[in-house]
C-alpha cells in the first residue's frame, strides 16, 4: 500500500511538471481576490467583543473540549475552511483555492514572547528551517513591516520561491494580538544557490504558489499562548483528466505548510 502511494504521489509531481508553464491570468486573479475580500468581510465581523476570538470559542462544549485536550497534548489542529458567496461555491478559473485554518497552543510562554518570535523575520530561516531558507525584514513602519524569504517546497521534487510579504499587526486588547500577512510578490527560481540561477516571472512559472494570504489571531490564556492562523493560498488547476490522481496531492501540500509553521512556531517559543 505504501509502495502504491509513493508511486502516485511521484506521479502526481511529474504529471504536474511536465504540463510546462502556467502563466497566472487576470480572470483567475480577480476570482482570488473576490475570495479574499469575501473572507475578510466575514473576519472583519467576528472581530465585535462579544463575538468568538478563537475558532474553539464557537464550538460546542463537548467538541470544544476534545479539541483543547489535543491542543493541551502538543499538537496542531487544523481544518478545511470554504468561504462562499450567497451560499455558493467561488468559481476560480484555471485555479485553485486552498484554504486551511491551524491551531496551537504553547504552555508556559506569553503574548509578548509570541510577538517577539513573529517579529524576528532576520531569524526565521533558523527558526523555520528547512521550509525557508532565507529570511530578512525590509523595513518597519511602526507595525507595518516588509518581509522577503526564500522557500522550499518539497515533496517528491523541491520548488525553490523567493517572496514578499506586507504584515501588519493590531493590539486587540493586553491578552489578544492579530496579524495579516499579505503577499506581494513570489518567484519561482531556477537552479538555486547555482552560478546559472535565475528567476523566472512573477505569476508564472509552473503555478505551484501565485498568492499566500495569512491571518493570524494570538491570545495568552491557561497558561500560555494560543496561536491561531488562517492561510489562503492560490495555485494552478489541475490539468484535465487528471484530477482523479492529483488532486489530493496538490492540496495536501498547503495543509502540510501550515502544520509544519505552527508546530515550528510551538516549537521555537517551547525553547
Amino acid at each position: 500500500m505504501k509502495s502504491r502511494l509513493a508511486f502516485l504521489s511521484f506521479l502526481s509531481v511529474v504529471l504536474i511538471s511536465s504540463c510546462g508553464a502556467a502563466e497566472l491570468k487576470p480572470k483567475t486573479r480577480e476570482a482570488f481576490d473576490k475570495y479574499v475580500r469575501l473572507t475578510e468581510e466575514r473576519i472583519k465581523s467576528e472581530s465585535g467583543e462579544s463575538k468568538p476570538y478563537l475558532s474553539i470559542d464557537a464550538m460546542r462544549p463537548e467538541e470544544r473540549q476534545a479539541v483543547l485536550a489535543r491542543l493541551k497534548n502538543g499538537e496542531v489542529v487544523i481544518d478545511r475552511k470554504r468561504t462562499l458567496e450567497d451560499g455558493k461555491q467561488i468559481d476560480v478559473p484555471d485555479g485553485m483555492i486552498h484554504h486551511w485554518m491551524g491551531i496551537v497552543f504553547v504552555p508556559g510562554t506569553t503574548l509578548k514572547k509570541t510577538l517577539a518570535l513573529q517579529r524576528d523575520y532576520d531569524h526565521h530561516a533558523q527558526f523555520y528551517a528547512p521550509n525557508v531558507t532565507r529570511s530578512k525584514l525590509v523595513s518597519r513602519k511602526g507595525e507595518d513591516f516588509k518581509i522577503s524569504y526564500r522557500v522550499n517546497q518539497k515533496k517528491v521534487i523541491t520548488v525553490v520561491m523567493d517572496t514578499d510579504y506586507d504584515v501588519f499587526y493590531e493590539a486587540v486588547s493586553p491578552t489578544r494580538e492579530r496579524s495579516r500577512s499579505i503577499s506581494t510578490r513570489i518567484q519561482e527560481i531556477e537552479n538555486p544557490e547555482e552560478k546559472n540561477e535565475k528567476a523566472k516571472p512573477v505569476d508564472d512559472g509552473n503555478g505551484f504558489m501565485w498568492r499566500l494570504n495569512s491571518y493570524w489571531r494570538m491570545e495568552e490564556r491557561d497558561g500560555g499562548v494560543y496561536i491561531q492562523c488562517e492561510a489562503v493560498s492560490l495555485s494552478r488547476d489541475i490539468p484535465p483528466g487528471l484530477g482523479w490522481l492529483i488532486k489530493g496531492f496538490v492540496e495536501s501540500v498547503p495543509r502540510e505548510s501550515l502544520m509544519f509553521t505552527l508546530g515550528k512556531t510551538r516549537e521555537a517559543l517551547g525553547k
